[in-house]
């Protein structure tokens, strides 16, 4: 087993006790909740005559349902409306804080908490929601959990897991000019494959990593789950501290002070030994996007679908379902494909550099004919700042919308779907079938700025050709 790592140490320090079926006790130092797995939990703890135990380390904020168009209570959508009533009133009985539309603070869950500094180094994070591996960028340990494990916190601040195995993502040397954190991540997910990092957690390492600000490092964390990691993490450094400093609920004064100190001395040993170590160099990963019904179904942008031929033998049967459903066939080029709809957001890349880079594809150009383009912000706060900096109006005036922060068509559990047959370019974190809202819709996942590309161009295209 791994010694002297970040998990490691986080792990002990949390280390309540071990229970007689070998798992570990392990206690959340910071719990977030939103609208959809929190109901059933709550409605839980009444049955049971059980009180939140520390209210105080729950926080919550409404964004998977929450429409991005009109925003006016009550919702259109009765079922939106009574399941953020459900969170209003599950909160209020119960003391805990709660972001909701208008406060300033509200949007995705993985998006508000670091920009808030409620994201620390060395802390125990859970969230239900599967990409709370987002808030390993800080050096947290970070899961998403079901809603019988969200009532546990609740109820106990804790949770019983197994200890996982630790691996080192090693990425050196400096991406080339259209290759972003989306393209890393989709790279490293292509090469291991989605069950790759089943029972392990990922430790992102490396001068490529060491470079990236923390919203880059944000979007790998949260997609170490696609490739079956049950979290993902990077070393804090300078880069995180600084993020963090003077954010609302960072420590102040003397006690930042003491903090960075600590937070110092969480990071990986250099001598820490791992379970499994993988290297990869910078310089090879080109824009990526993926083709098929997973995020392991990844491509460069310049590459053709892969034959069956060219793929392992398990994943062969699922490469044929894709070629199927996507309607996209062996030996075909990537590049060319249709575009009927853009998305830009979600928790993986709806932050305000992401907003940046694809306004950059944006400024000056026209949406093509016939597309649909859309930017949702993942905060309100993000929201703000980018209006300040008047990206909405670069994207109004490229012909894209501008909307309200929320999850929006990452997972459709909201207005914004798929419709039919539609093929999306998307900067989110899933192309299952079905995960736009639509049955029979298509994903192909990106980076924002291929995304914009897409827009632009009205097809799959390589970004470079825009910088």
């Amino acid at each position: 087993m791994s010694k002297g790592t970040l998990f490691d140490k986080v792990w002990d320090i949390h280390t309540v006790g071990t229970l007689p079926s070998g798992l570990t006790q392990l206690f959340i130092g910071l719990h977030l909740i939103h609208e959809v797995t929190s109901p059933q939990a709550f409605a839980m703890l009444k049955e049971r005559g059980l009180k939140v135990l520390f209210p105080a380390r729950t926080i919550a904020t409404v964004d998977h349902i929450v429409p991005t168009e009109n925003q006016a209570r009550p919702f259109v959508d009765s079922m939106a409306e009574q399941m953020i009533q459900a969170l209003e009133k599950s909160c209020q009985e119960n003391d805990i804080t709660f972001y909701n539309i208008g406060s300033g603070n509200q949007g995705i869950v993985h998006v508000i908490a670091p920009e808030l500094g409620l994201t620390q180094p060395g802390m125990t994070i859970a969230c239900g929601d599967s990409h709370t591996s987002s808030h390993g960028a800080f050096g947290a340990i970070a899961f998403g959990i079901g809603t019988s494990q969200v009532r546990d916190v609740l109820a106990s601040q804790t949770l019983s897991l197994s200890k996982l195995k630790v691996r080192k993502i090693e990425v050196n040397g400096k991406l080339k000019p259209g290759v972003y954190a989306k393209d890393v991540i989709l790279h490293i997910i292509r090469t291991l494959g989605v069950k790759g990092g089943v029972g392990y957690a990922y430790e992102f390492a490396g001068t490529t990593f060491e470079q990236m600000n923390m919203e880059e490092r944000m979007t790998v964390c949260n997609m170490a789950i696609e490739g079956g990691a049950r979290c993902g993490y990077v070393n804090p450094d300078q880069i995180t501290y600084a993020y963090l400093k003077n954010r609302d609920f960072a420590p102040e004064d003397v006690n930042w002070e003491q903090a960075v100190t600590w937070w110092e001395s969480l990071r990986s040993n250099a001598d820490a030994e791992y379970d499994d170590v993988v290297v990869f160099n910078a310089e090879n990963i080109p824009p990526t996007i993926t083709w098929g019904i997973t995020p392991g179904q990844g491509i460069g942008v310049d590459e053709k679908i892969p034959t069956a031929a060219e793929l392992l033998e398990e994943d062969r049967f699922i490469a044929e379902e894709a070629y199927s459903y996507m309607d996209l066939y062996p030996g075909q080029p990537i590049q060319g494909t249709k575009i009927d709809v853009c998305f830009i957001g979600s928790c993986t890349n709806g932050r305000i550099s992401d907003l940046r880079e694809a306004a950059k594809i944006a400024q000056g150009r026209q949406v093509a004919k016939g597309v649909k383009a859309f930017v949702v912000p993942g905060s309100e706060r993000v929201k703000k700042e980018a209006e300040a900096e008047g990206l909405d109006k670069i994207f109004q005036a490229a012909g894209f919308e501008w909307r309200e922060p929320g999850c929006s068509m990452c997972l459709a559990m909201n207005p914004d779907k798929l419709q039919g047959r539609q093929i999306s370019a998307s900067s989110s974190n899933r192309n299952f079938k079905g995960r736009q809202g639509s049955a029979s819709g298509r994903t192909l996942l990106m980076s924002p700025a291929m995304v914009a590309t897409a827009a632009i161009k009205g097809e799959v295209a390589d970004v470079r050709e825009l910088l």
